[in-house]
């Protein structure tokens, strides 16, 4: 087997890292000293550059004017984001417009990609649900409605004919709604069916209450009453909401692997740096061992990310489906980010805490990162669970 990068892939991150390079880590007020969010907006700058090195339009397919690389190109293009805490929603929007290319409408799709590409429409989705804890389907409802059927009477569980939908829920901790124009929000039907809409968000029914993230980012609680959707906008695709969801699980996967190997990259430079009776730090077997075990974690979530992001972007068969790949991916980021940062915090001593150093910003985005894939342990159950349905063997 050859588990290389191809070319395509190897060429992205070198323009990712161009890029990149010309971004300050602490370009925004630390969210240490920020009572809100630390930008009402994106880094808009950043993100006509990467409009101009068509780094938005990465995953498209030429036909969108998109380059046609797979979920693998944009992690790894996640992953060097992360290592300067790039302050724009490249994997949401990138992410949803996967989604609208391989499952939504032909003409919206012509309508919105080329565009999102460009860097001239920014998509986002709402994954949290209501509260974070249950899926994000469940808290939007979709009913279809006909001609003259506004009241949506008469709704069936099947397709609107091309009337269209309503949908009324919430959908908490949407990263940087006020800035997207478009909103992916997950919803069920009558029947519990899972779907799609896409959303304008400034359709009527739509409103937006600030949220702020642990990492100092600018969210919304989108609420939708009664907001009504053309049957082009939602896309009821079976598999359309899971493969999503996974997509954006392991961008956020790869979001982990971008902090932690920066972060022991400064740790590794502060402890060969600082001395104590007359030696760097970094030579003492206690320091050592800690940071060789980071390490470790760090070759373990890249192993894991690489697997699922593979079962993704193959769609290739296995012992067990792809959340399997998923959760290993999840179980693996979700502890390994928070060891890593525990221990370069602890490696630094008071720099770690000092707000006119770097490594508390990467200490609030890791556990942003932590908090959005969740406990490890439910990662596990839910492992346990597919492995019990699908047993190995």
């Amino acid at each position: 087997m050859d588990f290389t990068f191809t070319e395509e892939q190897q060429v992205a991150v070198e323009a990712a890292r161009a890029v990149f390079s010309d971004v300050a880590p602490d370009g925004a007020p630390s969210p240490a000293l920020t009572p809100g969010a630390v930008a009402e907006d994106i880094d808009r700058q950043l993100w006509h550059e990467l409009a101009r090195t068509d780094l938005l339009g990465l995953t498209l397919s030429p036909d969108h004017g998109g380059a046609g690389l797979d979920p693998i190109a944009l992690c790894l293009v996640l992953r060097e984001s992360a290592k300067v805490l790039a302050r724009v929603p490249l994997l949401e929007s990138c992410a949803v417009a996967m989604a609208i290319e391989r499952y939504g409408d032909r003409t919206l799709a012509a309508e919105l990609l080329p565009r999102a590409g460009r860097g001239e429409l920014i998509l986002t989705v709402g994954a949290n649900g209501r509260s974070g804890h249950d899926p994000a389907e469940l808290a939007v409802s979709a009913r279809p409605y006909g001609s003259g059927d506004e009241a949506g009477e008469g709704e069936t569980d099947g397709s609107a004919g091309g009337s269209g939908w309503v949908l009324d829920g919430v959908q908490s901790a949407v990263p940087w709604a006020q800035a997207a124009d478009w909103i992916a929000v997950p919803a069920h039907t009558a029947g519990g069916h899972p779907v799609l809409a896409l959303v304008p968000r400034t359709r009527d029914g739509v409103t937006l209450a600030d949220q702020v993230s642990t990492n100092g980012e600018r969210l919304a609680e989108v609420r939708l009453d009664a907001v009504r959707v053309e049957a082009r906008e939602l896309i009821d695709a079976a598999g359309c909401w899971d493969w999503l969801r996974s997509l954006l699980t392991t961008g956020t996967c790869a979001l982990a692997l971008g902090l932690g190997e920066r972060v022991l990259a400064m740790t590794a430079e502060y402890t060969g740096k600082r001395e104590q009776f007359g030696f760097p730090v970094a030579t003492f077997q206690a320091v050592a061992v800690q940071a060789a075990d980071r390490y470790i974690d760090l070759r373990a979530m890249e192993a894991t990310l690489w697997q699922a992001a593979w079962r993704i972007s193959t769609d290739t068969g296995g012992p067990l489906p792809a959340a399997g790949d998923v959760a290993v991916a999840k179980i693996w980021a979700s502890d390994g980010v928070r060891r890593v940062v525990q221990t370069a915090q602890h490696l630094h001593g008071g720099f770690g805490a000092d707000t006119d150093y770097p490594l508390h910003r990467y200490h609030a985005w890791a556990k942003q990162i932590e908090l959005s894939l969740g406990p490890a342990a439910a990662h596990e159950e839910a492992l346990g669970d597919l492995l019990a349905a699908h047993p190995l063997g």
